[in-house]
Parts: C-alpha cells; structure tokens; sequence
C-alpha cells in the first residue's frame, strides 16, 4: 500500500467508532500518526491500542472548548505537528417537526454539530498558519447542501459547516492551509442504523437498506467511503482543493435515484398545444 500520509500526523474527532474510526484506520494504514479524539472512552482506547504506537486517545468532548484545544495540542506534544484536522464527532440530534422541537435539544445538536466544528476549525488554525500548511476537514452532509434529507437543527448545523468552511477557506489560504468539507448520504454506520432501525448494531440490514434504495445499483455507502475522501483531502493529492464540499451519496444531491429516471424512455419530442415530433 501507498503510504499517500507518510510524516504526517492528524487529529480526529469523534474517531472512536463509525467514519471516525474507519479514518483513524486509514490514515494510519496509509503512514500517518493519529490523535483518537472522543467522549467514548473504552472505545477510543481500544482503537488506538489496535493501531499500536501510530495512535494516541485522548478524550475530547467537542462542546467543550478546551476539550478541543487540548486535542490539538496533544497531538503537537506527543507527534511534534499538526498536519491534519478532521473535524467529524456528531449525532442525529433533535428531531420532529419544528413546532415540537424543543429549544435544549436545538441548542445541544447544534453545541455538537457547529460548535465542535468551530473549535476545531479555530484551534487546528492557531498551529497551521504559523506553520505554513495543514489541511482542515469538516463533516457536514447531503443534508446541508440540498433540503428534506435530514432533521431542522441537524440541516441548520451542517449547512452552516458548508459556510464555515468556505469562509475559513478563504482567511487561510494565504499561510498555505486547505479547509475542506464532505457531504456524505446514510452509510451504513451505527449511527445510521438506530436512526434507521432503531438498532445501531444491526449493520447488516442497514447495508441491504440503503443498497436497496441507491442511485448506484444495489451499492450502499459504508463508512469506508468518506474515509477515503477524507484521506484524499488529507493528502496532497488535493492540494489543488479548498473551499470544496465533497458529496460521497451516489448522486442523491443531483437527483439520481434507484431505478431509470424520468423521461428515460425515447419519445418524440413534446411541442406546443399537444403536438409531437418535428413534423407540422
């Protein structure tokens, strides 16, 4: 395997399971030494163990401020850099129509949601820039770029990320820092297997779910997949690339669908009053 992060090293948050997880594992397979940054403790423990000495956990609440900075920290402390910030801890969050949605479940979903992002945006800034380099990822969703695909708070929040990164983008390009974002649809992850089934340890079916309902013939998405987008935009491979969101959802955001799409039969052209083809 090509070691596309060799000498770098990357903080992740929200590493401990689901794309987290499965981007600690690539990166790390790929040459990089990763900071596991999570509120799940026993999880995140045995993630870096299982890497080996490429990997550190540190718990990280990403609604805390501090929690975050230390996160980068950390990783300068223990590896000397900071080359990578992923910025991917989140939740469903509140959901129900928006008359019912309760004001602390808002404020919470977007503390985790936007705020973290935030953070993480701001600390990994504050050693990149004076360093000359780094590229920064952030997790929104099909959610924030289009409309109907997700909860009110979680839409709000991820659509904001999409903001947030062009924005940042914009101020930091200049000391040689590339921020980023990825737009993923359902994969099939713990987190989307509760929402969908109520289950987060029933995969399986989630897989068969999604395949079911995929623009791209019975392909589910998996948590492997925006692990290799994020391993693209991690690397310098991408070093063309900022302000971007990256869609990973099988065309969902250009309105793909499972099955032929309407109009995918041939028929002569439609004209005015009911007319047909190109003869008068």
């Amino acid at each position: 395997m090509s070691q596309r992060l060799k000498g770098k090293v990357a903080a992740i948050t929200g590493a401990a399971s689901g794309i987290g997880a499965a981007t600690a594992r690539k990166f790390a397979a790929h040459g990089c030494r990763v900071v596991i940054g999570d509120i799940q403790q026993k999880e995140g423990e045995a993630l870096a163990a299982e890497i080996g000495d490429n990997a550190l956990f540190v718990h990280c609440n990403v609604t805390i401020e501090s929690d975050v900075a230390k996160l980068v920290d950390t990783a300068v402390s223990h590896f000397g850099q900071l080359d990578i910030m992923f910025n991917n801890a989140g939740i469903v969050g509140a959901i129900g129509p928006i008359e019912l949605t309760p004001e602390n479940e808002w404020k919470k979903t977007l503390d985790i949601l936007l705020n973290g992002v935030f953070y993480g945006m701001k600390h990994a800034t504050r050693i990149m820039k004076p360093q000359g380099s780094g590229s920064i990822i952030s997790m929104s969703s099909v959610a924030g770029v289009t409309g109907g695909l997700g909860p009110h708070a979680y839409a709000a929040a991820k659509h904001a990320v999409v903001g947030l990164t062009k924005n940042v983008a914009a101020e930091v390009g200049a000391y040689g820092v590339r921020v980023n974002a990825i737009a993923p649809y359902s994969m099939a992850t713990p987190m989307v297997a509760d929402a969908y089934l109520a289950d987060h340890t029933d995969i399986d079916r989630t897989m068969q779910m999604l395949a079911d309902e995929s623009p791209l013939k019975q392909r589910a998405g998996t948590a492997d997949d925006v692990a290799n987008a994020a391993l693209w935009l991690a690397s310098d491979e991408s070093g063309y690339t900022s302000g971007h969101t990256l869609t990973t959802d099988a065309g969902i955001t250009t309105g793909s669908v499972a099955g032929p799409p309407r109009f995918a039969e041939y028929k002569p052209m439609q004209r005015e009053a009911g007319k047909h083809g190109l003869d008068d």
